[in-house]
């Protein structure tokens, strides 16, 4: 049964999250990416603060070693985050012939530099969100659900960029669309093979909750909120606050539903 929803779990956030960001990028409603970023940022710190951390602690893990694995998290993806750019930026270089150039892409979307680096990038990625997914259904069915949902809705701007890339080195959209689609299947496979790893490293299953929720904690306050933090009018300002506390509703509504 925990097999069967990690393989639900883990398509509907690495391929949902394809068709979502296909669809509001190929029917012109990308303006609502800002939004998207929003709603993300909040699902993933309620998802985190609320459900993942919680359950770690409820373990007779000491809570000074969870917390310092929580702190090793966040700094393995900041030096993560930090190599990713190197790469990009060297890559940049070269392509530029030694000259530094400007990035014209939209200020919201990630920087990318080529349809290979992409789906490399973005089938790693993918795969370790199907470890974490793997890992937080293993812990409770419900954990792994929200868990899932809040992968889901954080990938889809993540996913936008991408296609946008996709489609200025591939021919059609459907083509674009189709590799983007394999990258993201690649979540079911971290997933199995977090599956495995959760089954023979029971033990340790609250550190990976933990190592979890400082991936989620990571991406919305390192890279969504920091996209949001720019000069507004007061009602694009409200808008952005009212999807940060639309996320964080859903993520509880959705754990009460659950739980009841």
């Amino acid at each position: 049964m925990t097999l069967i929803a990690i393989l639900a779990g883990t398509l509907m956030a690495g391929v949902g999250s394809v068709w979502l960001a296909a669809m509001l990028s190929f029917r012109a409603l990308a303006r609502y990416t800002q939004h998207m970023l929003s709603l993300a940022a909040g699902a993933l710190l309620a998802t985190a603060y609320m459900h993942l951390l919680p359950e770690a602690f409820e373990s007779q893990v000491s809570p000074q070693h969870l917390f310092m694995a929580l702190l090793t998290g966040l700094v393995f993806f900041f030096l993560l985050d930090k190599a990713e750019l190197w790469h990009h930026g060297h890559e940049h270089h070269h392509d530029d012939g030694g000259h530094a150039g400007h990035d014209h892409a939209p200020h919201h979307l990630p920087p990318r530099t080529g349809s290979w680096a992409v789906l490399t990038g973005d089938s790693v990625h993918c795969f370790g969100d199907g470890v974490l997914i793997a890992s937080a259904f293993s812990a409770d069915l419900r954990l792994g659900a929200l868990t899932a949902l809040a992968v889901l809705v954080h990938e889809v701007p993540h996913h936008m960029g991408d296609l946008m890339v996709l489609r200025q080195s591939t021919s059609t959209r459907r083509l674009a669309f189709i590799k983007v689609s394999l990258a993201g299947a690649a979540t079911a496979i971290g997933g199995l093979l977090g599956f495995w790893l959760v089954v023979q490293l029971h033990d340790f299953l609250p550190y990976f909750l933990v190592v979890a929720a400082s991936s989620f904690i990571y991406v919305a306050l390192a890279d969504l909120i920091p996209q949001l933090q720019i000069r507004q009018s007061a009602g694009r300002t409200a808008a952005q606050i009212a999807w940060l506390l639309l996320g964080i509703a859903l993520v509880t509504a959705a754990s009460h539903m659950a739980h009841g």
